[in-house]
């Protein structure tokens, strides 16, 4: 699937887990292309559930599910970056949610690309059961471009998850140290922006309520927009029924510098 103008091309990958395999602004790539782990390259959704989940285990009206553990000892990421979507229009796509997820269900995605800003919508729909579930989004920004100067972050908030030993949110909130972080945050102060200086500067917009940051690697930033935190299944749940889908947003808005 592609979206394009004068001069941005997108191009959707729905064999790929419908992810953003390539977003070109201006003849610049700013998101890491195919890897051999299909968790480490593109903008790709999460859900029904965003970052790991402790031991691949939930609970949910009195019942424990165990989901396979995509990065043991833990699941992560949900199920739809692994699934292959389908074609709904121009700029629609859906997806299964899956036969490791144990509610029938299915995500929805929506493209639409606009003069300096690419809009994204990821909803989760029940087809049955009411179900515990949180979505976001996990993009793979490149650290360098084609011209300009490495990529530069700028990310306030007010507070972030402590991390257990296990590397799961332990639920208790704590004051944000230096960076680089591999963290869950909340409260920003504000818009997080990606600037390459004197090529292109990048707002990352979205209500989601929790923001992980992972710049440790040295060839890319990954800032995610979530709906709750990693091990939300279990911490701080949404949930899905056949007459309320869970809906989120993520806009990428940017201007080009000299």
């Amino acid at each position: 699937m592609f979206l394009e103008n004068d001069s941005v091309r997108v191009e959707i990958d729905l064999a790929q887990g419908g992810r953003i395999s390539s977003l070109c602004i201006d003849e610049m790539e700013l998101i890491v292309g195919s890897a051999e782990d299909t968790l480490d390259w593109g903008c790709y959704p999460m859900a029904p559930w965003a970052g790991r989940l402790r031991g691949g285990r939930f609970e949910h009206e009195g019942a424990v599910f165990q989901l396979p553990l995509s990065l043991p000892p833990h699941a992560i990421h949900g199920t739809v970056c692994r699934q292959v979507w389908e074609r709904d229009g121009e700029s629609r796509a859906v997806a299964d949610l899956g036969p490791d997820w144990p509610f029938a269900g299915r995500a929805v995605q929506e493209f639409k690309l606009e003069e300096g800003a690419l809009r994204l919508r990821l909803e989760i729909h029940s087809e049955g059961e009411r179900f515990p579930a949180s979505l976001g989004w996990h993009p793979w920004f490149v650290r360098r471009l084609s011209r300009g100067n490495p990529a530069e972050l700028t990310f306030s908030a007010g507070a972030m998850y402590e991390r257990g030993e296990d590397h799961i949110p332990t639920g208790r909130k704590v004051a944000v140290p230096q960076g680089p972080w591999d963290d869950c945050f909340v409260d920003l102060a504000s818009v997080p922006e990606i600037r390459w200086p004197g090529a292109l500067r990048l707002r990352l917009v979205s209500q989601a309520s929790h923001w992980v940051v992972y710049n440790e690697p040295m060839h890319a930033i990954c800032v995610e927009p979530m709906t709750g935190p990693p091990n939300g299944l279990n911490l701080l749940p949404d949930e899905v029924t056949p007459e309320c889908p869970l809906i989120g947003e993520f806009d990428l808005e940017w201007a080009l510098e000299g």
